[in-house]
């Protein structure tokens, strides 16, 4: 199984810390706040811990459960602590009617940490096309972004212990893609589908 780190205490670090723990995954939380980051690795059970904001994190590898302003300035201020790293970034930078992307170039928030992270750390860009209750309840296909492919394959492991299927759809540039992704999802659920219990995934045809 894996060592996870979660940075963030919100909705999103708690489904994905009790999902992980849930599947025999190890995991360390933190947060700008010592004492929400504490509740939650208390909340979560299992031996979850609390490690120091900034602080080099525990886990291989390193959720960044943020909202997408934060995540490369979080991921900044950490620096080398994030030497040697797998970060994934969950992240949607989403508009504000969320119809279309903050960013105005064929970016995303996963790329720009790239930029940031240390040059040995490994930026894969996952999980951002789930609604959070259907990562709690459901077993979703999660699809992957990213440059490095041993990094991949952790990151696959991980989403394997929480019963999902992985699918990995290319290169970091793909990211792009993938928040757009996000925002097809939020115009499902205000259109076709009419609510947030779905998810986007994969349907093959019979052999």
């Amino acid at each position: 199984m894996s060592s996870i780190t979660i940075i963030g205490t919100g909705n999103m670090a708690r489904t994905l810390g009790a999902r992980a723990i849930a599947g025999g995954n190890t995991v360390e939380v933190m947060g700008r706040d010592q004492s929400k980051a504490a509740d939650l690795a208390k909340a979560l059970g299992d031996g979850a811990t609390t490690g120091e904001w900034g602080a080099a994190p525990a886990g291989d590898i390193v959720i960044v459960a943020l909202l997408y302003d934060g995540v490369v300035p979080a991921v900044a201020h950490y620096g080398d602590a994030l030497a040697g790293k797998v970060i994934v970034d969950i992240s949607n930078p989403f508009n504000s009617t969320f119809d279309g992307l903050a960013h105005h170039e064929e970016t995303s928030i996963a790329q720009e940490v790239a930029k940031a992270a240390p040059a040995d750390a490994s930026v894969v860009k996952a999980f951002n096309t789930v609604f959070r209750h259907v990562l709690e309840r459901g077993r979703p296909d999660v699809f992957l972004a990213g440059d490095n492919a041993q990094a991949k394959s952790r990151v696959e492991a991980f989403i394997k212990s929480l019963g999902m299927r992985p699918l990995d759809v290319g290169g970091l540039k793909m990211a792009h893609w993938l928040e757009g992704a996000g925002v097809v999802t939020v115009g499902l659920a205000n259109h076709g589908v009419g609510n947030l219990d779905f998810a986007l995934g994969i349907t093959e045809l019979p052999a």
